[in-house]
C-alpha cells in the first residue's frame, strides 16, 4: 500500500498534515502520484491538481475540513459534484462537518481528527517565558492574549472572514480591556499568521497595542502559545481549529466557541457569542489547564497516527 497526500503548498496547516503523516509513514507513503494505491486529498480544494484520469485509477480519499453554507455557492455546489465523481470515501475531522457533509453525498464519511504534534507543541521554562514577554516588553501589568489565524478574506484583503469570527475577537478584546483597566492593567494582543488586516484594523481602532509575526517557524510559535494569557478561538464554523489542541498541549489558557473539537475542551472554557467576555474567562481557562492536557493526551501522534494506518489498511 502506498499512499500520496496531497498539499496546498500555502505553507499552513494542511502543509504541515502531509509533512507530518509522510515522515511517520515512510513505509507507506510516496511523493509520487502515480506510484500511488490511495490518493489522500487532505487539501481538497486543490483536488484539480491531479489528473482526472489518475484519479479515476485511484482509491480517492478527500478531507472536508468544514462547509461554510454561507458561501456555498452553485459556482462551488458544481465544483463539488464534479469532484465527489472522483472520491471514493470522505474524511472528516468532527460531527457537524459531517452532517453538512451527509447533505451533498452519499459517499462513506469517516471521522477523526488529526493529531497534535507532541514533540512541536510543548511547555517551555518560566524563565523561557519571561525571555519571550520581556522581549515583547510586557510585564506583570499586562494581559496577553493570542489569536493565530487567518481573519480577513483574501480577495480584498480588507473583509472579515466572518466563519473564523474576527468581529467576536474584537468585541471580546475590547470588553476585556475595559474590565482589565479597572485593575490597572494593559490588554495587549499578540497575532501571528497571514491575513490579519481585519483584526489589525479593529485594534487600531480600539487603540489597544498589540504585536504581529506574520510567520513565525514553529518553534516560535511554540514559545509565544506559552507567553499568553489567554487563546481565543472566537470562530463559527470551523474542523478544528488545531490551535485547540495546540494550546491543551502547552498549557496555554484557552477559551472557544462551540465549534469542530471544542468538546475537547474543558466545558468552562466554551463560551456562546451572545457571551460577554470577562476575567471569570481567564480564570476558567487557567484553573482547566491540567482537565484540557489530559482530554488531549490519546491524540498524540506517535500513537494516534496508527488509527489513520488502520483506516488507510481497511481501504
Amino acid at each position: 500500500m502506498k499512499i500520496f497526500a496531497l498539499a496546498p503548498n500555502e505553507d499552513w496547516i494542511c502543509d504541515r498534515f502531509v509533512k507530518e503523516w509522510n515522515d511517520e509513514n515512510q513505509f507507506h507513503v510516496t511523493r509520487n502520484v502515480l506510484e500511488a494505491s490511495i490518493v489522500w486529498l487532505v487539501a481538497d480544494w486543490c483536488w484539480n491538481r491531479i489528473s482526472r484520469e489518475v484519479l479515476s485509477s485511484k482509491k480517492v480519499v478527500a478531507t472536508v475540513h468544514h462547509i461554510v453554507l454561507e458561501k456555498f455557492t452553485e459556482e462551488k455546489r458544481a465544483a463539488f459534484v464534479d469532484r465527489d465523481q472522483f472520491v471514493d470515501l470522505y474524511h472528516v475531522p468532527c460531527q457537524k462537518t459531517k452532517e453538512q457533509l451527509e447533505k451533498l453525498s452519499d459517499k462513506p464519511i469517516w471521522i477523526q481528527p488529526f493529531w497534535v504534534n507532541h514533540r512541536i507543541w510543548r511547555s517551555i521554562s518560566e524563565s523561557d517565558v519571561n525571555a519571550v514577554r520581556k522581549q515583547m516588553g510586557l510585564d506583570d501589568t499586562h494581559v496577553l492574549i493570542g489569536s493565530f489565524q487567518r481573519d480577513t478574506e483574501g480577495h480584498d484583503l480588507v473583509s472579515p472572514k466572518l466563519e473564523k469570527g474576527p468581529d467576536l475577537f474584537c468585541d471580546a478584546i475590547e470588553t476585556l480591556a475595559q474590565h482589565h483597566a479597572q485593575d490597572n492593567k494593559e490588554v495587549r494582543v499578540l497575532l501571528a499568521g497571514w491575513r490579519r488586516q481585519y483584526v489589525i484594523s479593529k485594534l487600531q481602532e480600539y487603540n489597544i497595542q498589540y504585536t504581529y509575526i506574520e510567520l513565525p517557524d514553529q518553534k516560535t510559535i511554540n514559545s509565544l502559545y506559552n507567553s499568553l494569557d489567554l487563546y481565543i478561538v472566537s470562530s463559527r464554523c470551523e474542523g478544528g481549529p488545531q490551535a485547540l489542541f495546540e494550546c491543551a498541549q502547552t498549557k496555554t489558557p484557552i477559551i472557544s466557541t462551540k465549534v469542530g473539537q471544542s468538546f475537547f475542551l474543558n466545558d468552562a472554557c466554551i463560551y456562546d457569542y451572545d457571551d460577554i467576555i470577562s476575567n471569570k474567562f481567564i480564570d476558567n481557562a487557567c484553573k482547566s489547564i491540567e482537565f484540557n492536557k489530559n482530554s488531549i493526551e490519546y491524540v498524540k501522534i506517535s500513537n494516534f497516527i496508527k488509527t489513520y494506518d488502520k483506516f488507510f489498511g481497511s481501504i
